[in-house]
């Protein structure tokens, strides 16, 4: 894979600049005017692509137009060659974003005369690799969908089949759930886009090497692809699952899972764990001479944390990287109390060894001496030089230093912050480019939607942004993640069981800000949407100005500090 992970187009007779960033299943194209502002007539940039090896180049497609016509707005999405994109960045996922070699991507500025006349612009070109893996052979992020409350969704597959006939109602009827809807496996996949496709690579990889050991970490446990699986390891698997809570209920689907895999591996191989509350981790670390592997990250084994929930798991691969979870792994089965772990090498950061890449982690419980939430909120609050990007859970409702810390650096002008966390109760908590928070209702979609668009499924209660990360100074050479299961939390810190990792590499770092522009983008359009239907007003593309006092599309990015410095930083 070519080491180049930004890109930038070369025409030099183009009006704009092009940068292509490289996420994982997914590209961020980046423009910028090269003069001081766009010409008057500038109504945005058609986005085409061709897939690597062919010949056609297909346009991407806007469910926005110049509307309304006839009076009432197109309800198809139309080519960007008329209907373009009125913005300065866009995340595109290719249809075969797994194919080897380089997608090509042609970006045309549009323009419209008085008589609402398009016309075109000379393009910028540029070619970036999209190939599965991140790293191939040591370290690979994937990532889930999480747009079941989206058009895409609506398109592809609510016609045909509602929400219900794809997802149980209740976690703990997940084993026994069977979909019934007519496109069930293409819409499960399209769900769990790479993250689903990665994690059941490892376990297939595993089942077939009969020398691998395998150990597992559960927190939800209720997907029958990963239980089956689990079960064909017979006594090659231990396993702890959570018994907190819910989780310890006779009818859990936890319950259910443990008596299957007792049944399958033995008593003596599955064992029941809380720590000084959760056993939050979600892992699964194979050890055998084919191939040593740990999955990890934010991903629980279950079907809103694969169907549902915007979620990373991350694939490591290396007998360092193995033996460090491997060692975590026996420190938990030995270990049930919080204070004893904190007490184990486990609780300390461990390196990965994981060639050309600044990889460590660390697992909770701590205690006192080695606790991290405190270090980490001063890396956020003193070391940001240049942009903070977060997606973390009930950010806005928890007081804490990981909260105060962002809003610290939200304060500094010169810093570039952009980010989302689930609510307590209900949609999520945005904070939108003017710098204050919004919150986002996803079941307010689900009726009384603007034109053009159509009503969207919620896809049941609970958590929707399930990610756990921060993102410090992608564009730096210290660009660095956190991430892992972790929950920026004192509870994740010093009383439940959860691994952090911290990544010192800048094509992880992009990979990770690509993944929350585009759930940001996603939910801050929702709450375009809900200003739209509050004002009775249907979303259509602006033309140039008309009359007097009217100004273009584009005016507020010239204008508002914050958008300024989001058109900058990526282009």
């Amino acid at each position: 894979m070519s080491a180049e992970f930004q890109i930038s187009a070369q025409n030099a007779a183009a009006l704009f600049t092009l940068e292509l960033h490289r996420g994982d299943g997914m590209a961020l194209l980046a423009m910028n005017w090269k003069s001081s502002k766009p010409p008057q007539d500038f109504v945005g940039f058609a986005i085409e692509y061709r897939e690597p090896g062919g010949t056609a180049f297909f346009p991407l497609k806007n469910r926005l137009a110049f509307g309304p016509v006839a009076g009432g707005v197109n309800d198809e999405a139309l080519s960007t060659r008329l209907s373009p994109i009125q913005k300065f960045r866009w995340v595109h996922f290719p249809r075969n974003a797994e194919l080897p070699g380089a997608f090509l991507y042609r970006v045309t500025p549009v323009f419209m005369d008085d008589r609402d006349r398009l016309g075109y612009g000379e393009p910028q070109e540029a070619a970036i690799e999209l190939r599965r893996e991140t790293y191939p052979g040591q370290l690979n992020v994937a990532f889930t969908r999480g747009f079941v409350s989206s058009q895409a969704f609506v398109d592809r597959y609510e016609s045909k089949g509602p929400i219900e006939t794809l997802l149980p109602a209740k976690a703990d009827d997940g084993l026994t759930f069977v979909p019934t809807h007519s496109e069930t496996q293409e819409a499960l996949a399209w769900m769990g886009f790479e993250a689903r496709s990665a994690i059941l690579e490892v376990l297939d990889q595993a089942i077939a090497d009969p020398q691998a050991r395998v150990r597992v970490v559960a927190y939800d446990l209720n997907e029958p692809e990963i239980v089956s699986r689990l079960e064909k390891l017979g006594t090659r698997l231990r396993v702890i699952i959570d018994d907190d809570g819910a989780h310890g209920k006779s009818k859990s689907a936890e319950r259910q899972a443990a008596q299957r895999l007792v049944a399958s591996a033995g008593a003596k191989q599955v064992k029941r764990q809380h720590m000084g509350k959760l056993q939050h981790n979600k892992t699964i670390i194979v050890d055998g001479p084919a191939g040593r592997a740990v999955v990890c990250g934010s991903t629980n084994f279950s079907w809103r944390g694969f169907f549902v929930q915007a979620n990373n798991a991350v694939v490591l691969r290396g007998n360092r990287a193995v033996a460090v979870f491997v060692a975590a792994f026996e420190a938990y089965w030995g270990n049930d109390d919080a204070g004893a772990f904190a007490r184990t090498p486990a609780a300390e950061w461990a390196d990965l060894g994981l060639t050309g890449i600044d990889a460590r982690a660390s697992f909770s419980p701590h205690g006192s001496k080695n606790a991290l939430l405190a270090k980490v909120a001063s890396d956020i609050k003193d070391k940001t030089t240049s942009s903070l990007f977060y997606s973390l859970a009930f950010l806005f409702q928890t007081p804490g230093a990981i909260r105060t810390a962002i809003k610290s650096v939200m304060k500094d002008d010169d810093l570039f912050v952009y980010g989302i966390s689930d609510r307590k109760v209900g949609g999520l908590d945005l904070q939108k480019p003017d710098g204050n928070i919004a919150p986002v209702m996803p079941a307010a979609l689900s009726k009384n939607v603007p034109q053009p668009f159509k009503a969207e499924p919620v896809g049941g209660g609970g958590t929707r942004m399930h990610h756990k990360f921060v993102v410090i100074d992608f564009d730096k050479p210290s660009a660095r993640v956190y991430l892992g299961s972790y929950n920026f939390s004192t509870a994740a810190d010093r009383q439940n069981g959860e691994n952090l990792l911290l990544i010192r590499d800048r094509r992880i770092a992009v990979s990770y800000v690509v993944e929350a522009l585009r759930i940001f983008d996603h939910y801050h359009f929702r709450v375009t949407q809900q200003e739209a239907k509050k004002a009775k007003k249907e979303l259509v593309l602006a033309r140039p100005p008309r009359k007097p006092g009217d100004k273009p599309w584009w005016s507020e990015h010239y204008t508002d500090p914050r958008k300024i410095r989001d058109r900058k930083l990526f282009a």
